[in-house]
Order: structure tokens, then sequence, then C-alpha cells
């Protein structure tokens, strides 16, 4: 049985612990600064009065304490989430209790940021992929799909790149390369390749691997990072009232993302057939296999016709009712339907949600509102980042370069989390301003492109896991296709967004 999953270079563990202890000090630091000495982190309103000052029962109160312990509560998380010290998980509910313990908000308002539309939508999603790999829809899907790229090599590999992109628009990406791993598994053995050597192996992990990732953004159900970062636009943008002032619906985030995840699947199919060589030609095996497994799905089952029909009125409610019903309301249905037409129990599939990235996700907007409603990020950015003679590209440009850097090292959703509510800050400190919509996009689109670590993005890890490569392997031809991930997505920035009139700054 192969280790090479444990394998972890010594100068990686040293960096991650230097970070780890750094940020360790500055929040014990902001932690106790009150205590012993002055606050030092002091948000004002636009006339230049604190907030701590203002009357309690005014909307913009803040008491103290608040924005520095809210600060020191996101960097802890931050040092958490990229050094992986405890799971992502435990550091989201570290975060829940911390906000209520220190005085930042209630524990009223802790959980109440927990408990958001957008952690039901992405519970619903999850349920709706569980039941289409425990009927067995997802293995014929994919079965059909690849069915039709296996006459020759280069056509494999190009399949099952299109395929788990495909596949990765409508359900989880980390699902999607689940699901299809056993299959590659199966291929690779039936093709004798061998581990650590088989050029054609490497090809075939690879192409799950980047075009699940890549095939994530597309919509706002390949992952958790569009639901959270909509959902964080929608607390920070508010009017006096409470009414979201941005909203983004289904088809809007499709309409911003599809052409950079379609160009990045072909150029990731390019980019293997070109760097990786093959030492194979013929795939008989391989082809023969296949059409043995297609003849053995026989007819589909009255679970999985079910669940089709379910599949695709959830869909075409998520594309049309999005503006009028909330997207969450429409998943929690959807999964509440599959108990109700008996097409899976609930032991069968929860097995299959990935609780904890529920909780992480959870935690993460706890923090993010919490930075937005202390106005602490706000405070930060505005001491560090020049106001005048910043162009909205290049910011947009800055910010999605930090993201896809910052994603490789951490998991994507804590990315959008760390980097969003900066970005919201930095809309103002543009001339003219950023429309916060684009910086949404831009974020929450180049988190899900980072390919260079194994930590970089699930579908890469579960790849990783099979053993066919080294760990050195994975930044070799990750770090690239991550540079050519960026240049795609501001490409998408500067020139197509302009054309199909999303807009990158705020009217005047």
């Amino acid at each position: 049985m192969s280790n090479r999953p444990r394998t972890t270079t010594t100068w990686v563990q040293i960096a991650r612990r230097i970070i780890l202890a750094c940020a360790l000090l500055i929040a014990l630091a902001l932690f106790l600064g009150p205590v012993v000495g002055p606050v030092w982190v002091l948000p004002k309103t636009a006339d230049g009065q604190p907030l701590c000052t203002l009357p309690i029962d005014h909307p913009e109160y803040v008491s103290e304490r608040a924005p520095q312990y809210s600060l020191a509560v996101f960097l802890l998380c931050l040092a958490l989430w990229v050094t992986n010290a405890i799971p992502l998980a435990a550091t989201g509910l570290l975060a829940l209790s911390l906000l209520p313990l220190l005085g930042v908000v209630s524990a009223k308002q802790s959980f109440a940021y927990f408990g958001n539309s957008a952690v039901f939508f992405i519970i619903g999603v999850f349920l709706l992929a569980a039941a289409m790999i425990e009927t067995g829809l997802s293995k014929r899907l994919t079965l059909l799909l690849l069915r039709r790229f296996d006459r020759h090599p280069g056509l494999l590999v190009a399949g099952v790149t299109f395929s788990s992109s495909f596949l990765a628009m409508w359900m989880p990406e980390h699902a999607v390369a689940a699901m299809m791993f056993p299959l590659i598994l199966e291929i690779a053995g039936c093709l004798n390749l061998e581990k650590g050597r088989s050029g054609y192996a490497k090809s075939l992990f690879f192409g799950l691997a980047f075009g699940a990732a890549a095939g994530g953004c597309a919509t706002l159900l390949g992952g958790a990072r569009a639901p959270l970062a909509i959902e964080l636009l929608k607390d920070t943008y508010r009017t006096t009232g409470g009414v979201p002032l941005y909203a983004i619906s289904f088809l809007e985030w499709m309409k911003a993302a599809m052409p950079c995840v379609v160009l990045m699947t072909i150029l990731s199919a390019v980019f293997i057939r070109v760097f990786i060589p093959w030492e194979i030609s013929d795939i008989t095996a391989a082809t023969r296999m296949l059409r043995i497994r297609v003849r053995e799905l026989g007819p589909m089952s009255a679970r999985e016709k079910r669940l089709a029909v379910l599949g695709i009125i959830t869909i075409g409610c998520w594309v049309y009712l999005g503006h009028s019903v909330d997207l969450a309301v429409i998943s929690i249905a959807s999964a509440a339907a599959l108990f109700a037409f008996r097409i899976v129990r609930w032991q069968a599939v929860q097995g299959y949600v990935n609780w904890g990235v529920v909780i992480m996700y959870g935690g993460a907007i706890a923090v993010g509102s919490a930075l937005k409603d202390t106005q602490a990020m706000l405070w930060i950015v505005e001491r560090v980042v020049p106001s005048q003679q910043v162009s909205p590209t290049w910011m947009l440009i800055i910010m999605t370069t930090l993201t896809i850097c910052l994603s490789a090292v951490i998991s994507n959703v804590a990315a959008v989390a760390v980097v969003l509510p900066v970005g919201f800050a930095l809309c103002e400190a543009a001339t003219p301003a950023i429309h916060p919509m684009a910086m949404t996009y831009a974020i929450a689109i180049s988190a899900g492109l980072a390919y260079a670590l194994p930590i970089s993005a699930p579908p890469i890890a579960i790849c990783y896991a099979s053993g066919y490569y080294g760990m050195k392997e994975v930044p070799k031809y990750g770090i690239p296709l991550t540079a050519i991930a960026l240049g795609c997505v501001i490409l998408l920035i500067v020139a197509y967004w302009p054309i199909v009139g999303i807009p990158v700054t705020l009217s005047p």
C-alpha cells in the first residue's frame, strides 16, 4: 500500500509552523491589547466619529473592543485554515464560539450568521449529489459519456477531462472526482499502466482532476465557493431596512463564469496532451471494458427515472425561478422530495454528505459577517491600501492573483472567506469604485482554479491518492496550469464582461 499521500516536505511543515506561530502571536496581541492598553482598531463614521461613541441604539454603533476582537478571530481562523493545524470544520466551530465569548456579537447573532440560506443551499446540493451516487445514476452518466470517447488514447483522455468538467457543473466537484475515480483506476488496471512511470495513467488522473476543478466554477452547484460568495455579498450590502442591494441568480453566475470554464477545460486537455508523454497507442482493453460496463447497467431503474425528473425540475427552478424564490428554498425542497418520492433512504445517503464542509462554510460566513458588521476589515484596508490612483481593473487583477495563490495552499472555500471581505472593503479604494458583484465573481471564480498542490482542490487530492504520480509532479504540471487559469480570469474581466454588460465599476 502506498504511503505517498502522507509524505510532506520538511520546508512545507516549517513554513506552516512559522505562519501559525506568527498569526497566533498577532492574534494574542490583538486579544490582550484592550486589556493592558488602548484599543487600536477604531472604525469611524463618514464624518470621523468613532463607531463606539455613537448612541447604543444607533444603527452603526459597535462596542469599543468588538472590531479588534473580530480581527483577532479572523487572523486566528486564517492561520488555522492555512496550516490545517486542526480540521477545517473545527476552525468553523471555533469561530462561532469565539465571536460571542469575546463580545464581538451576541450568541444569537453568531448562530444566526451560521444559519443563513447559503448553508442550506449547499446541504440540498450535497443530498442531491448523494442520491445520484447511491442510485447509480451518476455512474450511468459517466459511462455513457466516456463511451463516446473510447476510440483512441487522446480521445479518451479528452473525454475524461470534458466529462468530469461537465458533471462538475451539476454536482459538487469532489463528488464527481470520487465517483469517476474507481472507473479511471479500472481503466489504468486493464491497460496494465505502471504506477509512477506511466505517462498515460498520469494523463488520465490529471484530466479527471483538472476537468472537475474547472467545471466546478461554472454554476452554483460545483462547490461551496459560489454560494458562500453570494451570501457574503448579500450580507455586506444591504439597505437600512436589511434588504440585500445585490443578488446573483443561477443564470447570471453561468453567464459570468462559463466562458472561462469552457476555455480552461479545453486548455487543460491540450496542456496534458502536449506536456505529458504517453507510452501507449492502443486502448482496446479499456474500450472493451467500458462497453461491458455499459451493457451491465441494464435499463434505468424506477428510482433513477424519478431522480432524473426531479433533477431536471430542480435545475429548471433554479434557472427560471431564482429571481423570485431563494435558491436555498428550491434546494431544500428538492432534497425533501428525494425522501417523499422514495428515491433514497436517509441512512443510505447521509454518509455521502461532507458535513465538515458545511460546518466550515457556516463558520467562514460568520467570520466574514463579523468583520463587515464591526468594520474591522475596512479599518485595516484604509491604512494599508492607497485610496487614489488604483484602477478597478488593476485592483481586480491584484485580488484575483491573491485569491488564486491563496487557494493553492488552503481550501478554496476558506480562500473566499478570507479574501472576499477584504475585496469588498477595497471596492471603494479604486477610482472609480469597483462594483461589488464584479469583485464577487473575480474572487469566487479564481478560487476554484488553483491546481498547484494536492490541497488546492478536492479533485486534485483525490487523484493524487491514486499513487500513479508523485508529489513533485503535482506542482510541475499544476503551477503552469494555474498561471494559465489566472490569465483566463484576467481575460474574462478585461475582454468578456464589458461585452456582455457585467459591470466592473459602480455608476456615478
